[in-house]
């Protein structure tokens, strides 16, 4: 290590979408601002969200998109900071932009948009970002002092937006929940968050041959729900519905799945002369893909064809029980569910209530989105809230 000490007024440590964001609000703030980068270039999550067209917000966010033990925490900043504040950036920089479904913003061309925008922001607030910068030690005394493998940053105020665990191929380091507990914060259980489901051994044989096969649901567990499409892969189960619901999947826990959403199943078996496998086959398949629709039959048909058994049949098509044995892991997760407890902060300004100067923003804090751009807004909003107060 050389004897180079840098000196800042802020030091953000990640340059990602929480990172960024805040460093660019400081900086117009006349605040003089290092982003410290593990990775050889910033905004490597963001290059790879939204199949690479990155989904930036949602317009219709609310508290209520968002997963964490104190529901109440993200009302502040995410009133602070809109989807209209950023769409704004976004507008200002001439970067076009459609709208999916359900509120979705993507932009037309790459998410490489998005991040040459963060940049251009960032050098126009004199904001220095430094990439290849591995953070070796953290210490405070009447600063922060943060070691790389070739200078010393010091600062009065440190910033953590190191994000998750999600995406480990990316750089996904546990640094942001180490520093919390160096400074003895409390961290909330974390688990990979939007994630594909692993099915057992024996659901895995009855259906992962129709991998590739998609169908609008609506998956349950407890007293969430979520209507959107599922997909069946090779190992178990996906899309986004399967993605949402897993947010709030508990181990050893069923999830319900309504195949034919507001469709009446037996209502066609009912009406015809014969009630039989074939004809529950041809009701089913005029609601669920072909394949599906004959597997699921085959292996849920009752034994006869009383109305009393046609009533049961209905009742499991709209609640097919299956238990995970698991997910795909934080390999393809999302986003990291839990984090640093948000009782450790300032629901204003993300500065922790105990050790003033010290700031976590993003994915990091116990706030994790629903998918479809929520924990993008997150980012933004918190990295915006704690920009603004540096």
């Amino acid at each position: 290590m050389t004897d180079t000490i840098r000196k800042f007024d802020a030091i953000v440590l990640g340059a990602g979408a929480a990172g960024l964001l805040c460093a660019i609000e400081a900086g117009k703030r006349g605040r003089r601002v290092a982003v410290l980068e593990r990775a050889e270039q910033p905004g490597k999550k963001i290059l790879i969200s939204g199949g690479g067209r990155c989904n930036f917000t949602n317009l219709h966010c609310h508290p209520g998109n968002f997963l964490s033990a104190n529901p109440h925490f993200a009302k502040s900043a995410l009133a602070r900071y809109t989807p209209s504040d950023f769409i704004a950036l976004v507008e200002k920089h001439g970067i076009p932009y459609h709208e999916k479904t359900l509120g979705q913003l993507f932009c037309d061309r790459f998410a490489r948009d998005i991040v040459q925008m963060l940049e251009t922001e960032c050098q126009a607030a004199g904001v220095q970002i430094i990439p290849n910068c591995n953070v070796r030690d953290v210490r405070r005394t009447h600063e922060f002092i943060v070691r790389s493998d070739s200078a010393e940053f010091h600062a009065p105020v440190l910033v953590v937006a190191t994000g998750g665990l999600s995406i480990p191929k990316l750089g996904a380091t546990s640094l942001g929940y180490d520093l919390a507990r160096q400074f003895g914060l409390n961290i909330r259980p974390t688990k990979p968050a939007l994630v594909p489901l692993v099915l057992g051994d024996k659901e895995r044989a009855e259906y992962c041959d129709l991998a590739g096969v998609s169908a609008e649901v609506i998956a349950s567990t407890g007293h969430q729900s979520f209507r959107e499409k599922m997909l069946i892969t090779h190992r178990g189960l996906s899309g986004p519905a399967i993605l949402q619901i897993s947010s709030y999947w508990e181990p050893n826990r069923p999830i319900q799945i309504d195949l034919a959403p507001d469709r009446e199943v037996c209502a066609a078996i009912y009406q015809a002369k014969a009630r039989n496998i074939a004809a529950a086959r041809a009701a089913l398949q005029a609601i669920l893909p072909k394949r599906l629709a004959t597997r699921w039959i085959d292996l849920h048909a009752p034994q006869a064809w009383t109305n009393q058994d046609l009533i049961q049949l209905e009742r499991q098509a709209h609640e097919w029980a299956i238990e995970p044995a698991g997910t795909e892991g934080y390999e393809k997760a999302e986003v990291t569910a839990g984090g640093v407890d948000t009782d450790e902060l300032s629901s204003k300004t993300m500065e922790t209530r105990n050790v003033p100067g010290l700031f976590f923003i993003g994915e990091v804090v116990d706030v994790t989105g629903h998918l479809g751009g929520f924990n993008f807004q997150w980012a933004w909003s918190s990295g915006a809230a704690a920009g603004r107060s540096l």
